[in-house]
């Protein structure tokens, strides 16, 4: 059988990936595959950007997977995103459809093109009691010493470098239990507009939210029990939205802080795939300034290439 291509469509916040990977699901008759870590929870719609109107063309609304999945307040993680990418991945080629992936968590997409083989570790309290008397430093060594580490997210925390490593003794000693990506190839297309453009279109797109009830969703998460500490790790708007909630600022500064922090954000996701460029992780950038028409016209071009290749 033809090995099959995965079409990728990536880049920054608010650069207009969904929109251009409806497009290219309508030309290729495709299903579009998130690759948003909060776009899994349910209720976290205004705040995640799901535009899910955007999904629906002429009434017909396009296949899309990974949306909706858990409740919010639940941890997911890569392992489980990897595992969820492949069930949507081998239901949608069975079909005879093509898949696409699309979002801005520089780390799932990452997972999938290069296939990173990862385990699920059970939680090990006798190990974690065996690592206390060691520095961070100490465990970041160790943990640099089983893997190359993919991102500083492992090393922000305590808690997070022993989950880390938690999981790769798990790994070592069950080799079993890996997820493996299945063989395809890839076309990874970026979305990209200049910085300017991007603040612009960051400020109108967090007021746009704003005044459609970004608060309300976040109060009624509140309300539905989720709790605070977990929205705050969420980050960005529902951790800013939530301390406005709690009293803990005026609007004005979880404004400022907010639209402070998502420029911060956008520049975290172009630092990092500049990082997959340099690991040898082709990513080819299309203009957000050009039409929809031509951005969709040098894609297919690019997906054809690939898929011939």
């Amino acid at each position: 059988m033809e090995t099959p291509t995965l079409l990728t469509i990536t880049g920054p916040t608010a650069c207009g990936k969904t929109s251009l990977a409806v497009e290219m699901a309508l030309r290729l008759g495709g299903e579009i595959i998130s690759a948003d870590s909060r776009q899994v929870f349910r209720g976290m719609d205004i705040g995640t950007g799901k535009d899910l109107k955007e999904y629906v063309v002429n009434g017909v609304e396009i296949p899309h997977h990974l949306i909706d999945i858990h409740e919010a307040g639940y941890e997911y993680n890569v392992y489980q995103f990897q595992n969820d990418f492949i069930q949507a991945f081998n239901s949608i080629t069975a079909s005879g459809r093509q898949p696409i992936l699309c979002g801005g968590t520089g780390l799932y997409v990452e997972s999938v093109v290069k296939g990173y083989e990862l385990a699920d570790a059970p939680i090990d309290p006798e190990y974690r009691k065996s690592l206390e008397p060691f520095s961070d430093e100490e465990l970041t060594q160790r943990l640099a010493s089983y893997i190359k580490l993919h991102n500083h997210t492992d090393t922000e925390t305590r808690e997070r470098l022993i989950r880390a490593l938690e999981i790769q003794e798990f790994a070592l000693k069950h080799p079993d239990k890996h997820v493996r990506i299945p063989e395809m190839k890839h076309v990874l297309v970026g979305v990209l507009y200049p910085r300017e453009v991007v603040i612009e279109r960051i400020g109108i797109r967090l007021r746009q939210r704003l005044e459609e009830g970004m608060v309300d969703e976040v109060r009624r998460l509140l309300d539905q029990g989720v709790p605070p500490a977990r929205l705050l790790k969420y980050g960005l708007e529902y951790k800013h939205l939530t301390r406005f909630i709690q009293g803990e600022c005026t609007y004005e500064d979880m404004y400022r802080d907010l639209y402070t922090d998502i420029r911060r954000f956008s520049k975290r996701q172009m630092t990092w795939f500049r990082r997959m460029e340099r690991q040898g992780i082709e990513i080819h950038w299309i203009d957000g300034l050009l039409p929809m028409e031509k951005k969709v016209e040098e894609v297919c071009s690019l997906f054809e290439k690939a898929k011939k290749a």
